[in-house]
């Protein structure tokens, strides 16, 4: 029977055959979901024998992993913000790079109360539930145009005790109304990598993302004008933009904004000093 060491050493070897970055982890953190135990805990556990349906199982993940399937897809879960939420295909995988745009908002308006925020395109719903659940009192409302992302996103909503707060609608944002009610926060990671750009993604992203949740399928910057335009009408004066932007599209971002009437518009860079988040302000 294999042991748990001679399992990870033969999966991570397979993994690296395949191309797959970060191969030992990958087979480390498949096989710790398996055994329910933390990674780390497996170095306890590396003469301890597999049981037959766990090597049944692994075998299936590490195979899948080895075609390029996201991990995040196969163990059907990811950790955002401390928070743990449920992914699909349906959605788009939260990704770290999207903790500065939560850590944005929350700075700005730690202590506020009864903030109306709208969230464009909610996709597994981690940023209206990592924002419900560090913004004391307020209201969100999530928007997105698929049906499944919005099923996807209650599931997380409920889990994480925040039906409460975050209520859901299956509407595309060039459909949405607000009908004349007004928000302190719009915020939005919307697609924004270029049609050109997208063919030259990781495989993991291509082949398996929706496509939908990553590029607008023009130049990556349709919905930064769509956003730009919508929010001028529906923000409270004071009120805020916040939006993730890929590499190198801060400075036409930065026009797309003013010319909508948005001031102090600044960014907040990553941790690789890319700006990252872009904000506006309504006066």
């Amino acid at each position: 029977m294999l042991t748990v060491l001679e399992s990870v050493k033969l999966s991570a070897d397979f993994l690296e055959k395949k191309g797959i970055e970060s191969p030992r982890l990958n087979a480390e953190l498949l096989l710790a979901e398996i055994m329910n135990c933390k990674r780390l805990d497996l170095y306890l556990k590396f003469d301890q024998p597999l049981k037959e349906t766990e090597i049944i199982k692994y075998r299936d993940w590490i195979s899948r992993r080895g075609k390029f399937e996201p991990l995040q897809y196969i163990i059907g879960k990811v950790e955002f913000y401390n928070l743990l939420f449920n992914v699909t295909p349906d959605v788009l995988i939260p990704r770290p790079e999207t903790e500065i745009l939560i850590e944005t908002i929350v700075n700005r308006f730690q202590g506020k109360e009864n903030l109306k925020i709208l969230d464009i395109g909610v996709g597994s719903g981690n940023i209206s539930v990592a924002l419900a659940k560090n913004l004391s009192g307020c209201e969100i409302t999530g928007i997105d145009v698929s049906e499944k992302a919005v099923l996807v996103a209650k599931e997380n909503i409920i889990a994480n005790e925040c039906d409460s707060k975050i209520k859901l609608e299956n509407i595309g944002i060039e459909n949405y109304s607000a009908n004349g009610f007004l928000f302190d926060i719009v915020v939005s990671n919307p697609p924004y990598v270029s049609k050109s750009e997208f063919i030259t993604l990781q495989k993991e992203i291509v082949e398996y993302e929706p496509s939908i949740a990553v590029t607008d399928s023009s130049d990556g910057l349709y919905f930064f004008r769509t956003i730009a335009d919508i929010s001028k009408d529906i923000l409270k004066k004071e009120g805020c933009l916040f939006m993730e932007i890929g590499k190198g599209q801060h400075d036409v971002v930065r026009n797309i904004l003013v010319e909508n009437c948005f001031n102090n518009v600044h960014f907040v860079n990553d941790l690789q000093e890319i700006e990252r988040i872009a904000v506006g302000e309504m006066s």
